[in-house]
């Protein structure tokens, strides 16, 4: 057990910090601000699972990092998953970036694609237009401290009326339990305008290595006509508690699309909500997860309807093996005024082992008469009766498990957007699955 009583940082040391690094007043004055909140703040309280009791401090320590001039040099297993992006890609180990890509073509359209520590060097104003929009600085410890310690991360801006037609993506690995590991994503596609962003974080320890700490915010804003698809992938040893929020602004005939996948090892937070602002917004959310040895996980996913003549949808699959536990929430809250809303969530858990957990809670929230809403949840083992006509047509029994739990989880494998990034989690998924 792991009482939290402080923070890591202070006023001092991240305003220290930031200095050396050549940031903005502007974006010191933020950090400091994020430090100072932190100590006052309590972390997020997810239902059921207590965080407080992980060892949520160990967040290292900013580590500069050497640069690189192309994919080549990254490790061999990570080449697969940054070596196909024709469009743009953004490199970051550890603490820092160590490759920036973008086409020309790209960039003439005005399209903004690097690292947020560049961008607020750069661009500062518009940086400063969005931040915290969607995600407030003092919301509670976790986004307080996020604020004060992150480095990298990612700037998107994609013009009004320009459509990116090749996904932008990006790679965040951590190869040192000793330095910060807390990407921030900021992403702002401006009307009319449309964007498939992808991005990989993963982890290459040895076995020893020690506890750490992986803290991240994305932020994305929808403006009005613009269509946004986010996909996501983490893959991180069990020694890394990864505690990710991720929320989306959504304005008039805006669409958002989700897109994740949580194969992560360890203890993991994962909190992905759609802010529907604007009449006739959208949102799509597809979520998959793997549950495994001792791992706790609270997966949390919503939808806030505020527009009229919005929508939502949301489903997610998890499997569970071991003695895993999994939190599963899936949250639709229909504002009143929010006339001619439809709001529908499923959530699916298969268990694969009795000493594992999972709890699928369907919550609806609802204020306004003029709607229609729904959900469907389950929790329940492999159909022994699937089992049977499989294996009646001359397939082994572990390969008829292993293609149901396939299939299970096939409606959020084939929406990822790029073939190598869906093969990669095809690889994950048996691995975690095989043990």
């Amino acid at each position: 057990m792991s009482t939290q009583l402080t923070t890591p940082v202070n006023r001092q040391s991240v305003s220290a910090l930031s200095q050396s690094k050549g940031e903005p007043a502007w974006l010191e004055g933020v950090r400091t601000k994020g430090a100072e909140l932190a100590e006052t703040l309590e972390w997020p309280t997810p239902e059921k699972v207590r965080i407080s009791r992980w060892n949520l401090t160990a967040v290292g320590s900013h580590k500069a990092q050497a640069a690189i001039a192309s994919v080549d040099e990254l490790p061999e297993a990570l080449r697969g998953l940054a070596g196909q992006s024709p469009a743009g890609l953004v490199v970051q180990r550890n603490s820092a970036r160590v490759l920036h890509q973008l086409t020309p073509e790209l960039a003439a359209k005005g399209v903004i694609f690097t690292d947020l520590e560049t961008a607020a060097r750069e661009h500062g104003d518009l940086v400063q237009q969005y931040l915290f929009q969607a995600i407030p600085q003092d919301e509670n410890k976790l986004t307080a401290l996020q604020s004060a310690i992150w480095s990298g991360g990612i700037f998107l801006y994609v013009p009004k009326n320009v459509e990116v037609e090749l996904p932008l993506q990006a790679l965040f690995y951590s190869d040192d339990a000793e330095a910060t590991f807390a990407p921030r994503v900021l992403l702002v596609a401006d009307s009319h305008s449309s964007v498939t962003y992808v991005d990989n974080v993963v982890s290459t320890y040895g076995e020893s290595a020690q506890p750490i700490t992986k803290q991240s915010i994305v932020e994305v804003i929808v403006k009005p006509g613009a269509h946004v698809r986010y996909a996501t992938v983490h893959n991180m040893h069990d020694n890394l508690i990864d505690l990710t929020i991720r929320r989306a602004v959504v304005e008039n005939d805006g669409r958002i699309e989700w897109i994740i996948g949580d194969l992560h090892d360890g203890h993991t937070l994962s909190d992905t909500q759609s802010l529907l602002k604007g009449n006739g917004s959208t949102s799509d959310a597809k979520v998959i997860s793997i549950g495994s040895k001792t791992q706790q996980m609270s997966l949390t996913t919503g939808a806030v309807h505020f527009g009229r003549n919005t929508e939502s949808d949301m489903v997610t699959r998890a499997v569970m093996k071991d003695g895993a536990t999994a939190i599963i929430n899936g949250i639709t809250k229909i504002e009143k005024g929010a006339t001619k809303s439809n709001g529908q969530q499923t959530e699916k858990v298969l268990m694969l082992s009795p000493k594992a957990r999972g709890d699928a809670n369907p919550i609806l929230l609802i204020d306004e008469d003029d709607v229609k809403a729904g959900h469907a949840a389950s929790v329940g083992q492999v159909n022994p009766e699937q089992i049977y006509y499989l294996m009646s047509r001359g397939i082994a029994k572990k390969d008829a498990e292993r293609l149901i739990i396939y299939g299970f989880l096939a409606p959020v494998v084939t929406e990822i957007p790029i073939e190598p990034v869906r093969e990669q989690l095809q690889r994950l998924l048996e691995r975690k699955l095989e043990g």
